[in-house]
C-alpha cells in the first residue's frame, strides 16, 4: 500500500470515528466496540470490497454481514463517509421516524442483514457464500463477528459445514478487542489459543494488526487463503480505538454522554487533551 492510499484511509477513518463519538450521546451507542472496528470497516469498504453505492442491487457485488451488529454506529459512519447514506439521517439516530438505532436494519441501504442477536450471521453468511458458488459467481462473502461473540455455538456449527463443504469464498473476520460486553474475554471463558481452534474447525487462518492498514490489505488480498477451506482473519484491535481516555476500558462498552463530553471526546480524537480528560471527569450513563 502506498503511503497515499494509507493516510487517505487514516483520514476517512477518523471522519468514521467523528460520527461515532456524535452517535454516543442523546441516548448512547455501544462506542468502545464500534470505535475497535471502525479502520476494518473503512479499509473493506474503501478499498477492498466490490460493494458501492450504486450496485447494491447487482447480485454479483461482494457482500459484508456484520454480525457484532453494536458496532453499527462504525458501519453507519463508513456509509456516510462513502455515500450510501445522507449524514443528515445520523442525526435521527434512535428515532422512531428513522431506521438508524444500535443494531442494524435492512431499511438503511447497504445493510445486507439485521444482526443484533450474537451468533446469527455466519450461518447467514454460509448460506449467501454456497448461492454464489452455486451460480458460478466470485463473489467475496465476508462476515465480521465479535470476540465474545465466539462463545455461541452456532459460530462454530457454520464453520464446521463450511469446512465440509469445501466453502472457500466465505472468510470470517474477528474483532479480538479482548472485550466481552463489560468483562475481559480471557476473564470470563478464555479464548486462547484461538487460531488452532479454527484450524481444528477446518479453516485456513491469519492473525494481524486491525488497525494497521498495510497488514488489512496484505492479509485480505491473498483471499482465499485456501482453495478448499473457508479463511478466518483474525485481527487484534483495541477498544475505544483513538481516545486514549477510554481505550481498554471494560466500562467503555455501551457509552451515553453529554453534549459537552462528545466536544471535549471530540478534541481528544484529534490529539488535544482537555481539562475534562485530563480529570477524568466524563461520565457513561
Amino acid at each position: 500500500m502506498t503511503d497515499q492510499k494509507r493516510q487517505e484511509l487514516e483520514a476517512l477513518a477518523l471522519r468514521v470515528r467523528e460520527h461515532i463519538v456524535r452517535l454516543s450521546t442523546d441516548g448512547g451507542c455501544f462506542t468502545g466496540a464500534s470505535l475497535s472496528c471502525a479502520d476494518l470497516l473503512v479499509y473493506l469498504y474503501a478499498d477492498c470490497l466490490n460493494v458501492h453505492s450504486d450496485n447494491l442491487q447487482d447480485p454479483t457485488r461482494d457482500y459484508l454481514f456484520l454480525s457484532k451488529g453494536h458496532d453499527v454506529p462504525a458501519l453507519y459512519g463508513t456509509f456516510v463517509e462513502l455515500g450510501f447514506l445522507d449524514k443528515e439521517r445520523l442525526a435521527r439516530h434512535l428515532s422512531t421516524d428513522d431506521h438508524i438505532y444500535w443494531h442494524p436494519n435492512r431499511n438503511v441501504p447497504g445493510v445486507e442483514f439485521h444482526s443484533g442477536s450474537l451468533g446469527h450471521l455466519p450461518s447467514v453468511a454460509l448460506g449467501v457464500a454456497l448461492d454464489c458458488r452455486m451460480h458460478g459467481q466470485d463473489n467475496k462473502v465476508i462476515v465480521i463477528t465479535g470476540d465474545g461473540e465466539l462463545n455461541e455455538g452456532s459460530v462454530w456449527e457454520a464453520l464446521l459445514v463450511a469446512s465440509a463443504h469445501q466453502v472457500n469464498n466465505l472468510t470470517l473476520v474477528v474483532d479480538r478487542n479482548q472485550f466481552q460486553a463489560n468483562v475481559a474475554t480471557e476473564d470470563l471463558i478464555p479464548l486462547e489459543p484461538l487460531a488452532p481452534k479454527f484450524e481444528a474447525f477446518g479453516c485456513a487462518v491469519r492473525r494481524i494488526d486491525g488497525h494497521n492498514f498495510n497488514q488489512l490489505e496484505e492479509a485480505f488480498s491473498a483471499l482465499p487463503f485456501s482453495g478448499t477451506k473457508p479463511s478466518v482473519i483474525i485481527c487484534d484491535t483495541v477498544r475505544g480505538r483513538g481516545l486514549p481516555s477510554i481505550e481498554a476500558r471494560a466500562d467503555r462498552w455501551f457509552c451515553n454522554f453529554s453534549a459537552e463530553e462528545v466536544e471535549e471526546l471530540l478534541q481528544e480524537l484529534h490529539g488535544e487533551t482537555p481539562v475534562a480528560l485530563r480529570s477524568e471527569t466524563l461520565t457513561v450513563r
